[in-house]
């Protein structure tokens, strides 16, 4: 699981590039913008449609109460008095503007009807049946016409022997007028109906489905009141909010490339550090190593100044017992010529030994050259092999790490040496090494005669881990070329008809100091 892990996550992280991941994120917060409106819009319906309702609600109650009062003075003598009636139902009609006609109709025959405001229709067999039919509760009706009213009916007296029916007509749309010009909006829409559901303001087969539905709240006139907002795409979406919003995302996408930016640096940094240290290590085990592979070559390379040195000391010796004094100086000056060299070719193998920190500097690639001569002389004598040095006679100076270079070069004579030990004339077993100018460049040919590069490796001839041999770690090419290429050159590999051509193309100390510049 720990492995898979990772490796989705990568997957994923390639799937949501860029191009993808902020278009998504638009969306998501467009459609985040577009809920929190629609929200809103919804909540400011509901608070007013909170407060008509409770507004209507009380409105409503107080029918009861004109019934109540007008029931009262139509008992007490509608007949003698029909202008206390009268002016009793003034009064209401112009304090309740609603109320648009108040009706009092006998209930056994049309003496003592008394009709007050509208009067579009005939309501006195309406309002009389209305009143027989009624069990106590005032009836609802629709008022018989286009006009948004509908009739409250009561009997009066309220009871069996009742002897009138009284009526109020009520402006539905005046029921619903209140002191907010939310409901002026074109958007806003309202609904009143009868409680059996027939309509008196909005239409009934209007498609849009109502946001707020709720009974007015009145135990003899539950109108169903209801609500809607239509709302557009510039209304849950407004072009000022939108463009806030995408800026803001836009500021979000560059800080976030800046920050992106900057941990790439780091990473890259910090794998740079982590690949410097691993070549280093590399680099150092892998001189460790050859110091086993060229054992017996320096052996043989210390005999020789180990062996002029003890010979040209008894000579010595012999000259200072006869008193030949001259001739023992230029003795000694041999000896001290062979002490040197011999320490030299130590001081060779404590440096290939020691870890060190790079260091740039001015360098013969002359010197390096002769350095992986002398380490491997040893071995290509014992195979049989030549190395043979084609050198210019004035400097090639490059600007880089002495240790390196000699490291690249000795892997590479190495590597020919032993393609050459596959030969099985001992006489064609030999290894070129070729140094010269070539304008700002110095380029170092190391060749040899043994059995070439297969095809299938060519191309991954510098990956790490990829050898043609069976003993070898696939490490030493993919070392040497990164060194080099820290060096600020190149190593490839030569076309040729036979054996196997490296190339190392580094540019001049002069040219490399002005490219820097």
């Amino acid at each position: 699981m720990s492995e898979r892990t990772p490796r989705a996550r990568d997957i994923l992280r390639r799937s949501l590039a860029p191009g993808i991941v902020w278009p998504l994120v638009c969306v998501l917060a467009l459609g985040l913008l577009a809920g929190l409106e629609r929200n809103a819009r919804l909540a400011d319906l509901t608070a007013q449609s909170d407060r008509l309702h409770a507004v209507a609600s009380q409105r409503v109650d107080q029918h009861d109460a004109h019934l109540t009062a007008l029931s009262a003075i139509a008992v007490a003598g509608a007949e003698q008095r029909p202008d206390l009636f009268h002016e009793v139902a003034g009064a209401v009609m112009r304090f309740y503007p609603r109320i648009i006609g108040i009706f009092l109709i006998p209930l056994d025959g049309e003496d003592g009807v008394l009709e007050i405001g509208i009067r579009e229709a005939d309501l006195r067999e309406l309002i009389r049946d209305a009143a027989e039919r009624s069990a106590g509760a005032p009836v609802l009706k629709r008022y018989p016409s286009d006009r948004p009213a509908y009739l409250i009916v009561k009997r009066s007296p309220n009871s069996d022997a009742a002897r009138y029916g009284l009526a109020l007509v009520i402006d539905a749309a005046a029921l619903l007028d209140g002191d907010s010009d939310y409901w002026m909006r074109a958007e806003a829409t309202r609904w009143l109906a009868l409680p059996d559901g027939t309509p008196l303001i909005g239409v009934k087969e209007d498609s849009r489905t109502p946001q707020f539905t709720r009974a007015l709240s009145s135990g003899t006139q539950p109108l169903e009141f209801k609500t809607a907002i239509r709302m557009t795409v510039a209304d849950i979406l407004p072009p000022g909010r939108v463009a806030l919003v995408l800026a803001v995302i836009v500021l979000a996408a560059a800080a976030m490339r800046v920050i992106g930016r900057q941990r790439a640096k780091v990473r890259a940094a910090e794998a740079r550090a982590e690949l410097s240290g691993l070549e280093t290590r590399l680099s150092h085990a892998s001189r460790v190593n050859a110091l086993g592979e060229m054992a017996s070559g320096m052996a043989h390379e210390l005999t020789q100044p180990l062996t002029a040195i003890l010979a040209q000391a008894q000579a010595a010796r012999r000259l200072a017992a006869r008193g030949d004094t001259e001739r023992v100086a230029d003795v000694l000056e041999k000896v001290i010529g062979q002490t040197r060299r011999a320490g030299a070719i130590l001081e060779r193998l404590r440096t290939w030994t020691r870890p060190r920190e790079r260091h740039a500097e001015p360098v013969d690639v002359r010197d390096c050259i002769h350095v992986a001569e002398t380490l491997l002389a040893g071995q290509a004598r014992e195979l049989g092999a030549r190395l043979t040095l084609t050198l210019p006679p004035t400097p090639l100076t490059v600007e880089g790490d002495r240790v390196e270079l000699e490291q690249v070069l000795f892997n590479l004579m190495r590597n020919a040496v032993d393609a050459v030990a596959e030969s099985a004339d001992p006489g064609a077993r030999e290894v070129v090494v070729e140094a010269s100018h070539d304008g700002a460049m110095v380029v170092i040919d190391v060749s040899d005669t043994g059995p070439g590069i297969r095809p299938d490796v060519r191309d991954r001839l510098f990956t790490p881990f990829v050898t043609t041999r069976e003993s070898g770690t696939g490490l030493g090419l993919a070392l040497s070329h990164r060194l080099v290429e820290r060096a600020g050159g190149d190593l490839t590999l030569v076309e040729t008809r036979e054996g196997a051509r490296f190339r190392i193309s580094l540019p001049l100390a002069s040219a490399a100091g002005e490219a820097a510049e």
